[in-house]
């Protein structure tokens, strides 16, 4: 975890390398009887949030972190890279930017898988944000600074978990405030429809604190194409588009 403030200009403390030898000794103890206060002092994952805008590439923590690969605008990792400092490696998107995909590490996620440690499972697993898997990466400037976080909702989920993706905006919203956002809500285009009585295609921005801008954009409908039941009347599976995708972006990149 980086070392200063986080991407909310809060105390993140000292930067410490994660321990894995004494964290696999204190999940053993957890394991083999040792009391609970001893989980709840295992070393946290480095997260998205402990990664702080306008930090040089060179500055960040590449070791907290693992698969580092140029991004696809949210979408699926594209080339292999040794670390941030590789971002000029990845394509420059509309606004400038180069995006850089990670994903946490999962180290300790297998160790407790193989000790069946279910508690630890769910702590440890995958990348996620609450309990949504999810794409992140982050977005460098042309000086090398990062000017921007992502995180995007992973399609390639389940059909039931992939519903609820849309819901992940309610966190996002609680987490930066429910009031002050500028929002537009896009009509159906041809061919769309709702899922059920529900659709959504929102956009919204707000200013956070002065100096961060948020990018929130909320999706929940049927495409094109998409129905809830098939031509021979039988219910269709995982039929539509259901998605939560933001970004936190320094105050002077256009947004698009």
């Amino acid at each position: 975890m980086t070392a200063g403030t986080d991407e909310e200009g809060t105390s993140a403390g000292p930067a410490r390398p994660l321990h894995i030898g004494a964290a696999f000794l204190a999940i053993a103890g957890l394991i083999l009887g040792a009391p609970l206060s001893l989980a709840q002092g295992l070393p946290p994952r480095a997260e998205i949030w402990s990664l702080k805008l306008g930090t040089p590439a060179s500055a960040l923590p590449s070791d907290v972190f693992v698969d580092y690969a140029c991004g696809s605008n949210g979408g699926p990792p594209q080339q292999p890279l040794a670390g941030w400092s590789d971002y000029e490696k990845c394509p420059t998107e509309p606004n400038g930017l180069r995006e850089v995909f990670f994903r946490y590490d999962d180290e300790l996620e297998y160790w407790a898988k193989a000790h069946r440690a279910r508690t630890l499972i769910a702590r440890y697993a995958g990348t996620k944000v609450v309990d949504f898997p999810v794409i992140v990466s982050g977005l460098f400037n042309a000086g090398g600074a990062l000017a921007g976080l992502r995180i995007v909702t992973d399609p390639q989920v389940g059909a039931q978990e992939r519903k609820e993706a849309y819901t992940l905006t309610n966190f996002f919203k609680a987490r930066y405030g429910s009031e002050g956002w500028d929002c537009i809500d896009t009509p159906p285009a041809p061919g769309e429809t709702p899922v059920g009585t529900l659709y959504i295609n929102r956009h919204c921005t707000k200013l956070v604190k002065g100096d961060m801008r948020a990018v929130l954009e909320t999706r929940f409908l049927r495409k094109p194409g998409q129905a809830e039941f098939s031509s021979s009347g039988k219910l269709t599976i995982g039929q539509f588009d259901s998605s939560t995708r933001l970004e936190l972006l320094r105050p002077d990149v256009p947004v698009e």
